[in-house]
């Protein structure tokens, strides 16, 4: 046994499989222009690699300091933000956010019809800080997750009120106060659904802090951390390290949907998306994740405490239910089948009814197919890069788990 795999417990052989798979399956057949896998083990590097080209168009080959739009892998980020508050004291989890947002107290609940003819009622209960944590407030995406058209009337409020998480100009508060006009999509804590809810998460950390979202996130996150590449946009002088984004078309191609030169991720957004709008490194990321396994401490920098972190990966939804149970439409990032939801992640549930391996983990993706996890029975954590739209293409998490916990061996 080699150093690496008596520090890490991992085969690097058998990790070695990574390459192979990644290589032979997705660059070598364009299916994905490039990418980046870093696998940590017990706090040591254990695998990380990049492939490929960052840019097809101009012939860049993969950085290892490449950055990234990770899109919803910006949510775990947020929901640590406002934990940080919740142990503070400026919450309980069963609080209402009509605490802070006076407007929250009109919410209306959806039953039938749209427009004029649409009958709502008002709700059992407030929506509270857990609702909005975990996705089950009653919120949808109104209609703008990717390649889903609208498909309910409340996501035609959204589009009548122009409720934007990307592209948006509006305040905070602005923000909010026209969630509170758009009836809730079902009764809060009553049904699961992938939603606005973690761009109200970014909104509540601004609005209780009384700091810019991306301030707070820069002073109580990404220095402490040394996250020194993770931004709401990308500065000029790092653009050149900037990947372009794609999109696979029926036809099987690759489609470039996001030019690094001219993305809008190239300029300070007016919204900062609590929810999406976050640029980044692998390395920035397993150091948010090794904060995570770590119970909220890194390298003498404590964001969290244990405890919390605990919390948060817990299943909160009603009744221990899985999304199986409770989920209402057919996208977000992770199946539903032996899988809970916590505060900010998903977390596997069962190894059986999952059909893979570890639970009791946790995680989330992006839309550009960007993952993570954080196994705390395994020690373990895990960041796989690319940029492929959308992110439900292929499943890389599922692969890669095959791979990585069949290289562990003690």
């Amino acid at each position: 046994m080699d150093a690496q795999s008596q520090w890490t417990g991992l085969d690097a052989g058998r990790l070695e499989r990574i390459t192979d798979h990644l290589e032979r399956h997705y660059i070598a057949s364009g299916r994905i222009t490039g990418c980046q896998v870093a696998v940590a083990r017990h706090g040591h590097m254990a695998y990380f690699k990049s492939f490929g080209q960052m840019d097809r168009e101009r012939g860049k080959p993969t950085r290892d300091d490449t950055i990234y739009r990770i899109y919803s892998m910006t949510k775990p980020i947020a929901s640590v933000a406002l934990m940080t508050l919740f142990e503070q004291g400026h919450f309980q989890l069963n609080d209402p956010v009509h605490r802070f947002v006076p407007s929250w107290r009109n919410h209306r609940v959806w039953i039938s019809g749209e427009g004029e003819a649409m009958e709502t009622e008002r709700p059992q209960r407030p929506v509270t800080f857990r609702d909005v944590l975990s996705h089950t407030a009653g919120f949808t995406y109104g209609g703008g997750l990717p390649g889903v058209g609208i498909q309910h009337p409340i996501d035609k409020v959204y589009r009548a009120l122009k409720v934007r998480s990307v592209g948006g100009s509006d305040t905070m508060m602005e923000f909010m106060d026209k969630m509170g006009q758009v009836p809730l999509r079902y009764q809060p804590g009553q049904a699961w659904m992938y939603s606005l809810a973690t761009d109200v998460v970014g909104a509540l950390v601004e609005i209780i802090s009384g700091k810019p979202l991306a301030q707070y996130l820069s002073e109580t996150i990404f220095e402490p951390l040394g996250m020194k590449d993770t931004a709401f946009w990308v500065a000029p002088e790092k653009k050149e390290r900037f990947a372009a984004n794609y999109q696979r078309g029926a036809d099987k191609q690759l489609k470039l949907i996001d030019d690094p030169e001219t993305s809008d991720f190239t300029r300070e957004p007016g919204f900062k998306s609590g929810g999406g709008g976050l640029t980044g490194t692998s390395a920035d990321y397993m150091r948010f994740c090794e904060m995570l396994r770590r119970g909220g401490e890194l390298d003498g920098h404590r964001v969290l405490g244990p405890r919390t972190i605990e919390l948060m990966h817990m299943n909160h939804l009603p009744g221990g239910k899985t999304l199986t149970d409770l989920a209402i439409g057919a996208f977000s990032e992770t199946a539903y089948d032996g899988v809970g939801f916590g505060l900010g992640f998903a977390s596997t549930l069962g190894q059986v009814e999952s059909g893979g391996y570890g639970q009791g983990d946790y995680y989330w993706g992006g839309a550009a197919s960007t993952i993570f996890w954080v196994d705390p029975k395994e020690d373990l954590s895990v960041v796989f890069m690319t940029q492929l739209m959308p992110s439900a293409t292929f499943n890389f998490r599922g692969q890669l788990k095959n791979i990585i916990y069949s290289a562990i061996i003690d």
